[in-house]
């Protein structure tokens, strides 16, 4: 995949580059982004921006890392800039909630794609219960657990995505399984 032709095809923008990029990383970038933004929906557009800005930074691309570590970075990054803002309206909307404006509209369930294929879980309750503890960890542990846990990256390709040292990823896996672990003991201790 990695050959200079294709890169310098990318590079010249030519269609057939672009449609073979599409082909070889389309699945993994919408499962990445499926990883971090359970709405199948939200997820589509996302991976659909990450290949805009493929394309449209191709000629930035030095290759330093392989390609696909880029494409996953990127992909990471627009799916937490998706989170951010998402979150940063949701604050919009309580302030409004609580100064007399209107009430935020979306009440129903933001996470309604479950059959994504890192996930073995039983239904869909325990999904979105996993899925909302992990929105709580801190972004590096996030990021992290998600990479290697639900999308089965190694450590080493979460280090290369991430751009950390694969001791810093085993230490921020091992606090986000311990902040999950008290996320999750705390809610069933509140369960009837």
């Amino acid at each position: 995949m990695e050959d200079k032709q294709f890169l310098a095809d990318l590079r010249e923008q030519k269609q057939s580059a672009y449609s073979r990029l599409l082909d070889d990383y389309q699945g993994k970038v919408f499962n990445t982004c499926l990883s971090f933004v359970p709405n199948k929906e939200d997820a589509e557009d996302i991976a659909q921006e990450v290949f805009v800005e493929v394309f449209n930074s191709i000629k930035k691309f030095k290759g330093d890392s392989k390609l696909s570590t880029w494409i996953y970075r990127i992909s990471v990054n627009k799916s937490l800039e998706f989170i951010r803002k998402k979150s940063t309206k949701k604050r919009f909307g309580f302030m409004q909630s609580i100064t007399g404006g209107e009430m935020p509209v979306d009440k129903s369930s933001y996470f309604t794609e479950f059959n994504h294929p890192g996930i073995q879980l039983e239904n869909k309750e325990k999904s979105e219960l996993l899925f909302s503890a992990i929105n709580k960890l801190p972004e590096a542990q996030k990021v992290v657990f998600t990479l290697h846990k639900v999308d089965g990256m190694s450590y080493k390709e979460v280090s290369e995505v991430t751009e950390k040292s694969v001791s810093s990823i085993e230490s921020l896996l091992f606090r986000a399984k311990k902040n999950l672990q008290k996320i999750l003991t705390e809610y069933y201790k509140n369960v009837p």
